[in-house]
């Protein structure tokens, strides 16, 4: 099972994709913050990183870029609504996907999918 850290400051989102993808499958720890999910980080604990960019006290970008250093095996995906932050962040973790809102469900599991090589029936191991 895929192992994901949400970050994600918006309160009724992080609901959202936690009841959604843990539906979907994924094993799912969701914290409000960058500076929540820094704790949290260690090689193995998490297959996947999925952070918003724009979020109080740590961006989502150093989120990733220190999450590159504690756990390097782990991937990296950017949720953002603000599409000047998209080519920043691509330029800052160039292996990170970038996943623009709003997007549909799907279009995330089907990106989640094709990082880890899973076929198209997500949730099944």
């Amino acid at each position: 099972m895929i192992r994901i850290l949400l970050a994600e400051d918006d309160e009724v989102m992080r609901q959202y994709l936690t009841r959604a993808l843990e539906k979907a499958g994924y094993a799912v720890t969701a914290v409000d913050r960058g500076t929540a999910a820094l704790p949290l980080l260690m090689p193995n604990a998490f297959d996947l990183l999925l952070t918003d960019i724009v979020m109080p006290e740590m961006d989502g970008i150093e989120l990733a870029q220190r999450a590159g250093q504690q756990a390097p095996g782990m991937r990296v995906m950017f949720i953002t609504g603000f599409a000047a932050v998209t080519l920043r962040a691509g330029k800052a973790v160039p292996q990170a996907k970038v996943l623009s809102k709003p997007f549909h469900l799907r279009e995330l599991v089907t990106e989640i999918d094709r990082m880890f090589d899973i076929g198209s029936l997500s949730g099944q191991s």
